[in-house]
């Protein structure tokens, strides 16, 4: 259960959302996407309630298991136009699904496959294209490196960041890992028993954090030697 959370992310910026299991962070990227009801306060987009539902929807989530969220019996060229909000011609939707699968660096080629031909990475990336179909204003990306291999998590890291210096999106970035989020989010959150405990610039959390909870989370970050009611969503800056 949430109490009185209260998370800006601006435009352009990736806010990194972290925190332990049952601490209530897929629960609020749900709620955001319209999949969890929002029993009292509001979640804002520029100011305004959140609208639409599904594709017609400017906040669209990336799960965290690659291998259930998308359907098997769909080409990834099929899984990508079913997300797009616009009827296209062919011509034109295939060349769309093409510019989509450039964004997240996969070769047009991948339009006919099935997921089952696809590994692990490959399938978050089509994942992030197809996000990217219903051309949102925020994307909420729920642990999406942490069904992935040790060796493709780093190339699923960077994309995030190509796309949000080259796109200028905005993301809410969840994860547990701290070492995850400080390479990829401009400030972060941390969420503890429903509640935000401390948020400000990456930089400043992981170096001067303040609360005891978010300590205990940077000190299992690897190193050298070691293995209020509103969420606002976007915001003009």
């Amino acid at each position: 259960m949430l109490k009185g959370v209260s998370l800006d992310v601006a435009e352009g910026q990736t806010v990194g959302l972290v925190g332990e299991s049952g601490s209530g962070k897929s629960t609020m990227a749900r709620a955001a996407v319209g999949l969890a009801p929002v029993t009292s306060g509001q979640i804002l987009l520029n100011g305004h309630p959140v609208p639409g539902r599904g594709r017609e929807r400017p906040v669209q989530m990336v799960f965290q298991d690659p291998y259930s969220s998308l359907d098997p019996r769909m080409t990834v060229g099929e899984s990508i136009a079913e997300a797009m909000r616009d009827r296209l011609g062919k011509k034109a939707r295939q060349a769309e699904i093409a510019r989509l699968l450039a964004l997240v660096h996969l070769d047009a080629s991948r339009a006919g496959d099935l997921p089952s031909r696809l590994s692990g990475g490959q399938r978050q990336r089509v994942a992030l294209a197809r996000a990217l179909a219903a051309r949102p204003e925020v994307i909420l990306a729920d642990e999406i490196t942490s069904a992935l291999d040790v060796s493709v998590q780093g190339a699923v890291l960077n994309l995030v960041r190509d796309m949000r210096r080259d796109l200028g999106l905005s993301m809410l970035f969840i994860s547990h890992n701290l070492a995850v989020v400080r390479y990829v989010a401009d400030h972060v959150a941390v969420l503890y028993a429903g509640e935000i405990v401390e948020y400000g610039p990456t930089a400043q959390v992981l170096g001067a954090p303040r609360h005891e909870y978010t300590r205990t989370l940077i000190d299992a970050i690897p190193g050298p030697g070691r293995s209020a009611h509103t969420m606002t969503l976007k915001e003009q800056t």
